[in-house]
């Protein structure tokens, strides 16, 4: 395994990340132990996780994710070993059976509580914010549309100086922000400049082979700025293994299960992704890790969020750290990103 460190700070982390979200719906408790195990003895010491974990997001499942990882810490004892990020989620009608208070100090205090309880901790090393309370280009989606009806008033100093008191209180270490753009990103920044205030450390995008918008704006606030990425779907909901192409998903995978999920299922997807599976077949690597492996060398990626419904994925996922992609691999990518830019946004 290769680690890094959350930026700003001396924590070491894995450049790989597992990823927990079909723990409590496609995975068993006993399939995520197994999950945790097999990471762990892989050299991954870096877990993320949400409140709103597993998708899709519903009353019936909500936050047994977070009861699956703190019932392997209880059996394990492990908590001491894993560097632990959570994250509250943010508004709209896809989670108002969560809370509908937004990141306001009641709603902070309460996630932050409910989700050590359920993971038997006393504390997170990362807290995020899943996703903006504002209306605005969550999710990738493309050409910002201002609302001038959105009811979001500024509030970026109010939320810091409630994380600041949780900090503070010992139940946080660092923050985080996820799906946010480069606006919100540097209004973040600046008021922790300017007021003394908890930075922000990382933030926690998508970002594939057919997903490459950070690399914009984003990209450059990650450099100058010192704010690593956290890149999630480097996999593309498995698109990028290649299986839906060849047709061997199993029934339990995610586009078989929840074919609503239909963000890299473009034409325009499958034809880049098409020519992705070329390259790595004639280079003698899976196209899963040659996927992973461009997302793990990225310079202004921190750690690499990988997730699997089944064990022989996850080892494969995993392995991709020892694969360095040549200069030849890399111009072949890049010409079919110039060809088909950035299909699922």
């Amino acid at each position: 395994m290769k680690y890094t460190t959350l930026s700003n700070t001396d924590i070491k982390v894995s450049k790989i990340c597992l990823g927990t979200m079909t723990w409590g719906n496609q995975n068993t408790q006993n399939e995520g132990f197994a999950q945790m195990d097999l990471a762990l003895d892989k050299g991954i010491n870096f877990f993320d996780t949400a409140e709103l974990y597993p998708v899709p997001a519903e009353a019936k499942t909500y936050a047994e994710t977070e009861r699956i990882i703190g019932n392997w810490f209880k059996k394990t004892g492990h908590r001491d070993k894993i560097i632990l990020a959570s994250k509250i989620t943010g508004p709209g009608d896809y989670t108002a059976h969560i809370r509908t208070n937004g990141f306001s100090k009641d709603a902070l205090n309460e996630a932050v509580n409910n989700s050590l309880k359920r993971l038997q901790t006393d504390y997170l090393d990362l807290y995020q914010l899943h996703w903006p309370e504002r209306q605005t280009n969550s999710f990738d989606t493309r050409d910002y549309k201002h609302n001038p009806n959105d009811q979001w008033e500024d509030n970026f100093n109010e939320v810091l100086h409630n994380l600041d008191e949780i900090i503070k209180s010992g139940k946080i270490r660092q923050v985080g922000i996820s799906n946010e753009g480069a606006w919100g990103t540097m209004r973040y920044l600046q008021e922790s400049k300017v007021n003394n205030l908890p930075k922000m450390i990382t933030i926690q995008n998508a970002y594939s082979l057919l997903c490459r918008g950070f690399e914009g704006e984003l990209a450059e606030v990650a450099h100058r700025e010192n704010i690593g990425l956290l890149a999630y779907s480097p996999m593309a909901f498995g698109v990028l293994s290649g299986k839906y192409i060849k047709r061997s998903a199993d029934d339990n995978s995610r586009l078989k299960l929840f074919p609503r999920f239909k963000r890299y299922s473009s034409d325009a997807c499958t034809q880049a992704t098409k020519r992705y599976l070329k390259i790595a077949e004639d280079n003698s690597m899976s196209l899963a890790q040659m996927a992973l492996a461009f997302v793990n060398e990225r310079p202004f990626v921190t750690s690499n969020i990988i997730g699997a419904t089944n064990i022989e994925q996850l080892e494969e996922n995993i392995d991709s750290i020892n694969i360095s992609l040549s200069d030849d691999v890399m111009k072949a990518i890049n010409e079919v990103h110039a060809d088909i830019p950035n299909p699922a946004t």
